[in-house]
């Protein structure tokens, strides 16, 4: 069965939001040998119009002439979503097409889309962190989840920013044709792990802000690098050459957490690496990221994640 495809566009959208998903699905067309989806890129228009990266693109055709059977549609998101949440002609066609199609989704800040069209309401969504109070605020009747890379309740999906619209285009892949097609396309794209969409979209790096001084985005990088060493304030104010307290005061001001809370964000991410990749018992896991014993981990999980290291490599880890 060929599945049709429709990715909704306009002016200066995030040229990657568009790309991505469509090398998804048709690289595993290529791998499959046949036929899986016929894809489509729609606009109001139907014109060339530029990407936010200044590139062009030519749609397919216009919404407007978009005939026939849906089965996904896909709103893109980027620099024009604004404009785009205010073109009736946009949101009334998507508002329709959702009710003749199986599933209907977004990439990045394509969810204000499916909001102002009120395909939200009631439900759990997400979308790139940066935006997601900015998306509450504007729709309380939308659930926001500002962690999970996608979210799909119903046959409504919504993923976080730019590269997370491949990750839910290969749970696409996944859902239409199977496991072992996504993986191959996964591999073949050098994506490390076909991400679960319930993995977070935050990294302790991009959780906290970047310092600004030379001295402490070093210290942020070293820190990420040897997480089972003694990262304590003295040994890491001794590296920065400050004395204890001042290090600690500059940290917070210009990182926006605590040194010792940072530490523990760094290692509850190499934890879930772990987690996700490996098959190490978890006393392993806990030595190797840094955690002076099992139940320290497991504390550090149910204040970070909410969860225990148990459930979360049951419902993350990824088999070799």
């Amino acid at each position: 069965m060929v599945r049709r495809i429709v990715i909704v566009a306009f002016p200066d959208v995030q040229l990657l939001d568009v790309v991505g998903p469509l090398e998804v699905f048709s690289l595993g067309e290529r791998l499959r040998g046949e036929t899986l989806y016929k894809l489509e890129v729609a606009t109001v228009t139907g014109e060339p119009f530029a990407s936010s990266s200044g590139l062009t693109i030519t749609p397919h055709r216009r919404l407007g002439a978009v005939r026939g059977e849906i089965d996904t549609v896909i709103v893109a998101g980027g620099r024009g979503t604004p404009d785009s949440v205010r073109d009736d002609t946009l949101v009334n066609w998507v508002r329709r097409s959702a009710g003749r199609c199986r599933r209907v989704a977004s990439v990045c800040t394509g969810a204000f889309v499916l909001a102002q069209a009120g395909l939200l309401d009631g439900r759990r969504a997400t979308t790139h962190w940066s935006v997601c109070v900015e998306l509450a605020q504007a729709y309380p009747a939308v659930d926001v989840d500002p962690d999970p890379i996608f979210i799909r309740d119903g046959n409504v999906a919504t993923s976080a920013g730019v590269t997370a619209g491949m990750d839910l285009a290969l749970a696409f892949v996944e859902e239409d044709f199977g496991r072992e097609l996504a993986l191959a396309v996964a591999r073949e794209l050098v994506l490390f792990v076909r991400r679960p969409g319930g993995q977070s979209q935050f990294s302790a790096q991009l959780g906290a802000q970047q310092a600004e001084r030379a001295g402490l985005r070093d210290l942020q990088a070293w820190i990420a690098e040897r997480p089972n060493e003694d990262l304590s304030v003295s040994v890491l104010a001794e590296r920065c050459a400050m004395s204890p307290r001042h290090f600690a005061r500059a940290f917070r001001d210009e990182i926006g957490v605590t040194p010792a809370a940072y530490v523990e964000l760094t290692r509850v991410e190499h934890a879930r690496r772990l987690l996700e990749t490996t098959d190490l018992g978890f006393a392993e896991v806990a030595h190797s990221s840094g955690f002076g014993s099992l139940d320290t981990m497991r504390r550090a999980f149910a204040r970070r994640l909410g969860v225990a290291p148990s459930d979360y490599r049951q419902r993350f880890q990824v088999p070799a």
